[in-house]
């Protein structure tokens, strides 16, 4: 029994000491709200960091159906008609599009929207990190975002695959806080 004590402890402390020694301040998880040029939410994203890249879960709904670009744009901005996002995320200054032989980091495939106009998928982007201070990070200095096309992209034509207007657009907000080695939050003040 005693054993089995010390060995509950030692257990519980090893993974102490592994959660104190992550990076404070490293984004390990994302999101995005993403929505249309009149407002209307449309669909929401997770962004998880893992060892493969940035897995993105996309739920969109109401969204016209057929085949739309989906990429990940330079600024962390969306206004409509959502130009304020910049030209797509591209650390690497590279030729757009995966058939051009190179592509942005930005760049990932297209989505094929139902008739009901609701998808749910999820994309693995190994070219982008949530990891802040990498050249490829998707939390630089004036953030990221995540754009729907109207129409679908060719894979190959600069700067952005003749993908045509932006519909939806969602500003990459980091969630999760890694609190590991911060003081505890102050408990509120009570009401008198």
């Amino acid at each position: 029994m005693r054993i089995r004590k010390l060995l509950g402890t030692a257990g519980a402390a090893a993974l102490l000491a592994a959660a104190v020694s992550m990076p404070v301040g490293a984004a390990e998880m994302a999101n995005a709200q993403l929505k249309d040029s009149s407002g209307k939410a449309v669909g929401d994203v997770d962004l998880v960091q893992t060892q493969a890249g940035v897995l993105i879960k996309l739920q969109i709904k109401g969204l016209k159906p057929g085949e739309h670009a989906f990429h990940i744009h330079a600024v962390g901005k969306c206004e409509a008609p959502f130009e304020s996002a910049g030209g797509h995320f591209n650390p690497g200054h590279t030729h757009h599009g995966m058939m051009s032989g190179e592509g942005h980091a930005g760049d990932m495939p297209n989505l094929h929207v139902p008739q009901d106009g609701d998808l749910s998928v999820e994309v693995l982007n190994p070219e982008v990190t949530l990891e802040q201070g990498k050249p490829n990070s998707l939390f630089d200095s004036d953030g990221s975002s995540l754009v729907i096309h109207a129409k679908a992209d060719d894979y190959k034509t600069d700067p952005a695959g003749n993908a045509g207007d932006r519909i939806a657009c969602g500003v990459i907000q980091p969630s999760g806080a890694n609190t590991v080695g911060s003081a505890p939050a102050a408990a509120p003040a009570p009401k008198k």
